[in-house]
């Protein structure tokens, strides 16, 4: 006879399920999930303090990340036939796309701006996946679409004016990167419908994710000098550790769990409150001014993607 496994005072297995299964358990996982993804962007910031470059910060988050993924192609294949070689490459591609280039554009954008205005500019990759596709192939976007990304694009203007004021060739650059590291996150997204309903988000997510922390640790071998390792602050370190579990893999598996039980336009509506933690954060640990452009320009980004998630 099997001995059960003991579980916290109050906490038993069917009040858990319970939990997770109630009315509130989607948004509250879309909620975490958004707050827990926005906290990447302080966490790089403080990082910078510390004298370290962009190539071995996003090697150290995926070091530390890359057990995980692993782990979840294993759990999301359990009992399934191996994956073609085609889906493999796909999901290789994908990963390249999605995770790998865009997150290092996104860490060498956060050299140069605020995490608010980065935060905003992310925040917008629905709509750049709405104009890709309208550009590509001619999907056409309907009228409340095209307002809420007028909305959306001329809250960021109104963020990106006012800190271009303060150091326009940084702010240039760094917003330039991170619109591009946009773009191939929107990219990614729109060439994964097909691949995901071959093999699934979880397993998709597993790959690509994994393809993305070898391609980093890769980068780095190629690039610096291992030794260098040995003169990291530890600040540096445990913030990456911080970066890699609470900051990349758990929001994706929360997100994930959310868009399960709520569907992908209600996540994105409660992931709003990702911006606004982000800003938040920004202004209480890493000082970042919090002016009235700022406070307007955030209004009009989480306006328009709550009108775009809306009319979809």
């Amino acid at each position: 006879m099997s001995t059960p496994l003991p579980t916290a005072p109050g906490l038993h297995p069917g009040r858990l399920q319970a939990l997770l299964q109630g009315v509130w358990a989607g948004p509250v996982l879309a909620m975490v999930g958004a707050v827990a993804f926005s906290g990447k962007a302080i966490i790089v910031k403080l990082a910078y303090r510390h004298d370290v470059d962009a190539v071995t910060l996003i090697m150290l988050r995926m070091a530390v990340a890359l057990p995980f993924f692993l782990l979840m192609v294993w759990w999301a294949g359990r009992g399934r036939p191996a994956l073609p070689l085609r889906d493999k490459l796909a999901a290789a591609a994908l990963g390249f796309t999605g995770y790998y280039l865009s997150s290092f554009l996104d860490f060498l954008g956060l050299q140069h701006i605020t995490a608010s205005l980065e935060r905003l500019i992310l925040y917008l990759t629905p709509a750049v996946v709405l104009l890709l596709s309208w550009m590509l192939f001619g999907r056409r976007a309907s009228a409340r679409q095209w307002a809420a990304m007028a909305l959306g694009y001329g809250g960021l203007l109104l963020v990106f004016g006012h800190e271009l004021t303060q150091d326009g060739s940084r702010v240039a650059l760094g917003t330039a990167l991170v619109v591009a590291s946009t773009l191939s996150y929107a990219g990614y997204l729109l060439y994964s419908g097909e691949v995901v309903r071959r093999i699934g988000s979880l397993r998709l997510t597993g790959w690509a994710s994994s393809v993305a922390c070898v391609l980093c640790l890769a980068q780095f071998a190629l690039l610096r000098p291992v030794g260098g390792l040995a003169d990291l602050a530890p600040p540096v370190v445990w913030l990456s550790l911080i970066n890699g579990t609470l900051c990349t893999v758990l929001p994706v598996l929360l997100v994930m769990m959310a868009i399960e039980r709520i569907g992908s336009s209600r996540t994105a509506q409660y992931g709003m409150v990702g911006p606004i933690t982000t800003i938040g954060l920004g202004v209480l640990i890493l000082g970042e001014p919090f002016t009235a452009w700022v406070a307007a320009g955030t209004l009009c980004v989480l306006a328009g993607v709550a009108l775009l998630a809306r009319s979809r």
